[in-house]
């Protein structure tokens, strides 16, 4: 399916994205400078990522591996040989003055990705996508980028592997990139290509231009020719970082560039900064064009060539079909197919649970208790990696009934994610081993006994009564009594 026009007036919005993906390598692309975070600046550097003269480059196996995996999942060409180019520019934190990246011959190209978008499936065409070597940071000191006293340099990231994902001018609007985002962040992580924690992994430039509603020919994207697309100024947003960012940049200048054109203001043609502290883009530079760049190949690097062992790397089940597998093997609803595969790390864990235990059981607790808990504490299953094992113990207390679901949830699920303990441990310390049958049974013939008044008010009609008397025999039992129990125990007695 391809998308609709999103109008407003006479007006309809057109964005493109340039996702760059900071690769999960140990070592950088062109050199074996550690790629690991560190407060120290400019610490992990060499005489390549510095770009000093003489310095060679040797190509990162294992980007080219990530590389491949990407243009797989996302069904991409992936050609038989490659080139890297110099692609040349003046900034503080390219040291060398050029980029190694790719620029007519990428590793991958005509791709695509399909995302839900308000509850309808939509491809995005991905035009290309290419490996290339990130530049350092800066810290601007004293304000933003255009209030600063001045800035720093570090070049601790400057040769970490990037992969630049270009898509077709698809989108129609600020929450269509936003999807489009999570939907791409997802897949990089199930390919284990990609680090949402780490900082700066996922930056977003995104180009977004105005076009009138009467040079577009019907209500399909394919019919935004080239020439209305030509003919209409755009602006490059720079600065973004993640998928809430890029829905706010965007829309704030979505509403800039409308508001100008409906005074009779020309758009200009430009590259713009997301203030994210602001909430606004201002203006940089005027856009530069292809030509600008001065691309011509990159002598010191041979043509790369993966033909063959392309075919010998494999790639996990996507989001996508896991999803979709889960509502048809374990009978899930989609929603809660789409938490269960929110991460690899939770679908993998969920399948070892319903492995063994009823699929419904496994999903309350994974997607609704376990989730929930860790959202709450701000927390994600990774936190919990090593105790994946004691949360697996948890769920087999409740599904052999040994400890209700109610005391499982409130007391023991969150006493381990607070203090760390383990569930035995923690059933023991609070007696919560479940009431045995002849106990709960004596506690409810008590509860009847002692509570005439709310037995008279159930025996006249006043349903609501059953569940003081149900309060009550929690309370005889210390709660490890089975709530659901209690009340058809209680109804069987007052009944009969």
């Amino acid at each position: 399916m391809t998308a609709q026009t999103v109008q407003q007036g006479d007006l309809v919005t057109v964005i493109g994205l340039e996702v760059h993906v900071q690769l999960e390598t140990e070592t950088k692309i062109f050199c074996g400078c550690s790629t690991a975070q560190t407060d120290e600046p400019n610490e992990n550097v060499c005489p390549v990522c510095l770009g000093l003269p003489g310095a060679l480059p040797v190509l990162n196996e294992a980007a080219v591996e990530a590389a491949v995996k990407i243009g797989k999942a996302i069904d991409a060409e992936i050609p038989e040989e490659t080139r890297f180019h110099r692609k040349n520019y003046y900034y503080p934190d390219l040291p060398k003055n050029f980029q190694i990246t790719q620029y007519d011959e990428p590793i991958c190209a005509d791709g695509e990705l399909e995302v839900s978008v308000e509850g309808t499936r939509r491809t995005i065409t991905i035009e290309r996508a290419h490996l290339e070597e990130d530049p350092g940071s800066l810290q601007h000191v004293g304000g933003g980028i255009d209030t600063a006293d001045y800035t720093l340099v570090n070049y601790n990231r400057a040769g970490t592997p990037l992969m630049e994902i270009v898509t077709a001018p698809d989108f129609r609007s600020p929450s269509e990139v936003r999807a489009f985002l999570a939907e791409l962040e997802e897949v990089l992580e199930y390919l284990g290509v990609f680090d949402a924690e780490r900082d700066g992994s996922l930056r977003i430039d995104a180009n977004l231009s105005i076009i009138p509603e009467a040079e577009i020919d019907g209500d399909d994207v394919d019919e935004i020719g080239e020439d209305a697309l030509a003919a209409a100024n755009r602006t490059e947003v720079k600065n973004i970082s993640s998928h809430k960012g890029a829905e706010k940049a965007l829309a704030y200048e979505e509403t800039r560039q409308k508001n100008a054109i409906q005074r009779g203001r020309v758009v200009e043609q430009e590259t713009r900064h997301w203030d994210e502290a602001r909430g606004i883009t201002v203006s940089m530079r005027s856009k530069e064009e292809e030509k600008d760049y001065r691309y011509f190949e990159e002598a010191d690097l041979p043509p790369l060539r993966v033909s063959g062992w392309k075919d010998e790397i494999a790639i996990p089940e996507l989001p996508t079909a896991r999803r979709e597998r889960f509502q048809d093997e374990y009978g899930l609803s989609e929603e809660a197919a789409s938490k269960l595969t929110s991460t690899k790390q939770v679908a993998d864990f969920y399948e070892d649970v319903a492995g063994e235990f009823d699929p419904d059981l496994a999903a309350t607790w994974v997607a609704d208790e376990l989730l929930g808990e860790l959202n709450y504490r701000d927390m994600q299953i990774t936190d919990v990696d090593d105790r994946l094992e004691e949360l697996h113990r948890l769920v087999e207390l409740v599904a052999t009934d040994e400890i209700t679901a109610k005391n499982a949830k409130e007391v023991v699920l969150r006493t381990m994610l607070d203090d760390g303990q383990t569930p035995d441990a923690i059933v023991e310390a609070e007696g919560l081993g479940k009431t045995d049958d002849g106990a709960v049974e004596a506690a409810v013939l008590e509860a009847i006994d002692e509570n005439p008044e709310a037995v008279a008010d159930y025996e006249s009609g006043d349903d609501g009564a059953i569940n003081f008397l149900v309060g009550q025999v929690m309370q005889k039992t210390g709660g490890s009594a089975d709530p659901g129990d209690v009340n058809q125990l209680l109804r069987a007695e007052l009944d009969g």
